[in-house]
């Protein structure tokens, strides 16, 4: 170990400290009020704790508990203060893990009598006991034979079976909050008052122990920790927010789709929903047309092609394989079909056999290949959620084949598509990330070289045409195995990001395939194929349209966009004319002239989330006019059934033939 280390600052400046000076040292000889504040230091980008000792040269950056990198301190030490309280209130409870989640945390226990939901609020309160006697964090480094004897002796058999599961050249950390302590790898800011009061457990669940159905069942507590009350309000209104917005729920109410046992991740459309459905796919298609070239490839190939594709090699557990039913029930039957077929998880095989059927030339390229394709993944049965995780799912996918030097050009190109199409459904808050070569790949450094300096290039060009409306970043390491790519995350009405968009560069398929086109010289050259998605999955992009609008569509977008409602049987006859020139002028108009009250119809078609009632009476049928309602407001307003009609037409015309009809098409 040197006698001296050299430490380099944020600022760029470096010093030299003795050996074994400590992330606290530095901060006290820097300044008092960072002294005060730090809880923690970063060394070469690794957390630690304040009072570990510096023995190598490197860069230290402090970390103050209103730091980003705190925040998950700030879960860590919340979980731990969790399981103290559990234990001071139910004594004999194991504590087995609890690590930090996205938002949160949650730990693992090991009581006869599972928690409720109304042990928490009892829970809180001692935590918020234990948080108060400010007592400090401090590590411990014990033998294995000096933590398995005290666990023992404390009967938590679950500890022992995590120290057995440590590899021995790793120390074993154990840590203390005065006189609680935990087997942890840390690290944990300087004492429990540093983690506030901003933190809230939100429910129970039952989880084997290590996600195993043969292990037993534990209890899991959640929680949620913030810096600030501010943050830990603003989180718990998102998610009373989405709860009210929740897709599935929307979907019952509008009468949208199901989901049942018989067809698990497969979706029921119902007339509305597929009439929506069927809406995003007519947009699509109409901002495709000229650029790309529709094709529909294969559901179902032998296994064959999948195998040369490494499809069956690297993602066969999300397959399904299939063989003729004659072959199943007749083993024996030499003159049977005894063939794998897979039904396909993705189009980009199969348009490979589109582009390479038929001599391509350069002069050809580039070729964009487009295709609504049904495809179907494995998904865990635990893992399925409603639109935005199915099994069976429609891809707006599209492959470009192309030279080395269109790349650029066609990245720009799908970019500028792909931010359209989401300015079109509301969405502005839009972040880019470049995703770079990942540690396991295929294909020469060259090759990737290549592909990211083009890729760099782009996303400056992104950054720079947005004038800041739209931020990029780089994902290292996140790109895919054959290529890198662009990563397009939107941001929703109650703030949560959707990865949607991707731009992939592939350098494996074409190779796989043979694929090639003819060069300037007449020679043969290998395409540079790009994957492209704008929706992705058809139906999770509408379940996330469903929950970001609440079901307040666009009018453009609602799959039922008026309703004539009538006050008495008297104006019938005036209301079925009303929607047959509503449906003459385009519009997806529905009668209700059934024997109800009025107000009884508009509550039930506002649940519906109609967005507009038009109401007819006695008096609109007298004077031809409607009273229109819209959806979210009570205020009536009277007009012209001509004038209502041609306002609603005007205002139902999907933006891209709105720009259409000003010549101002993107």
């Amino acid at each position: 170990m040197p006698d001296q280390v050299s430490v380099k600052f944020p600022d760029g400046s470096a010093r030299e400290y003795s050996s074994g000076v400590t992330g606290a040292e530095i901060a006290a000889g820097i300044s008092k009020s960072l002294s005060k504040k730090a809880v923690a230091y970063s060394f070469d980008g690794e957390l630690r704790d304040l009072v570990d000792p510096i023995e190598t040269d490197g860069a230290i950056e402090i970390v103050t508990r209103n730091d980003e990198r705190a925040l998950e301190l700030i879960r860590h030490d919340c979980a731990h203060v969790l399981a103290e309280a559990v234990q001071e209130l139910w004594p004999g409870t194991q504590v087995t893990i609890g690590p930090v989640i996205e938002n949160g945390f949650y730990y693992d226990f090991a009581r006869n009598e599972p928690f409720t939901p109304e042990d928490l609020p009892v829970i809180e309160k001692k935590m918020r006991e234990i948080i108060a006697r400010n007592m400090p964090f401090t590590k411990e480094i014990w033998t294995r034979d000096q933590a398995r004897k005290y666990f023992s002796d404390q009967g938590e058999s679950y500890k022992i079976e995590l120290i057995d599961a440590i590899p021995d050249d790793q120390e074993l950390k154990i840590y203390r909050q005065g006189d609680w302590l935990d087997l942890c790898r840390g690290p944990h800011m300087r004492s429990t008052n540093d983690i506030g009061n901003a933190f809230k457990l939100m429910n129970v669940a039952g989880a084997y122990w290590r996600g195993d159905s043969n292990n037993a069942m534990l209890t899991r507590v959640y929680g949620t920790a913030w810096a600030d009350d501010k943050q830990l309000k603003d989180y718990l209104f998102m998610l009373e927010e989405a709860g009210k917005r929740d897709h599935r729920k929307l979907g019952r109410e509008m009468d949208l789709f199901h989901f049942q046992e018989e067809g698990p991740g497969v979706v029921f459309w119902h007339s509305k929903g597929w009439r929506m459905f069927q809406n995003l796919v007519s947009y699509m298609r109409r901002r495709l047309e000229g650029v790309y070239e529709e094709v529909n490839a294969p559901q179902i190939l032998d296994k064959s092609l999948w195998e040369t594709s490494g499809h069956w090699g690297w993602y066969q557990e999300n397959m399904f394989a299939v063989k003729s039913a004659h072959a199943f029930t007749h083993p024996e039957d030499e003159t049977a079909d005894h063939r794998v077929f897979a039904i396909k998880p993705m189009n980009c095989p199969g348009h490979v056999m589109i582009f390479k059927h038929g001599l391509k030339s350069y002069r050809d390229l580039p070729v964009r290949l487009a295709e609504f394709g049904v495809v179907h993944r494995y998904e865990p049965s635990g893992a399925l959620h409603g639109l935005m995780r199915v099994r069976g799912f429609n891809q707006d996918d599209a492959h470009v084949f192309c030279t080395e030097e269109q790349m650029h050009a066609e990245c720009m190109r799908i970019n500028d598509l792909i931010l359209s199409v989401y300015a079109d459904f509301g969405f502005e808050e839009i972040e880019v990330l470049l995703s770079t070569r990942p540690e396991k790949r295929v294909g020469d450094d060259a090759s990737w070289d290549y592909a990211e300096k083009v890729m760099m290039e782009v996303l400056e060009e992104i950054k720079e045409k947005s004038d800041g409306k739209i931020t990029t970043g780089i994902n290292p390491g996140e790109g895919a195995f054959y290529g890198p790519k662009f990563e397009y995350v939107l941001k929703d009405a109650i703030g949560r990001t959707w990865q949607l968009g991707t731009t992939q560069i592939d350098f494996n398929l074409p190779e796989r395939f043979g694929a090639f086109y003819i060069d300037a010289n007449s020679e043969k050259k290998q395409p540079v194929m790009i994957h492209r998605a704008i929706c992705g999955s058809m139906e999770r992009f509408l379940g996330i349209l469903i929950e970001n609008y609440a079901g307040h569509f666009p009018l453009w977008m609602a799959p039922m966009q008026v309703v004539v409602a009538t006050i008495t049987s008297e104006a019938n006859d005036y209301a079925a004319s009303v929607v047959e020139k509503l449906r003459a002028a385009g519009l997806l108009a529905q009668l209700d002239d059934r024997n109800e009250k009025i107000n009884y119809k508009v509550r039930e078609h506002s649940l519906a989330k109609v967005p507009v009632i038009m109401v007819c009476g006695h008096r609109e049928a007298e004077e031809n006019t409607v009273s229109i309602r819209r959806l979210g407001s009570r205020d009536q307003t009277s007009m012209s059934l001509a004038d209502a009609i041609s306002s609603l037409a005007e205002e139902a015309t999907p933006p891209d033939l709105v720009r259409a009809a000003a010549g101002k098409n993107a």
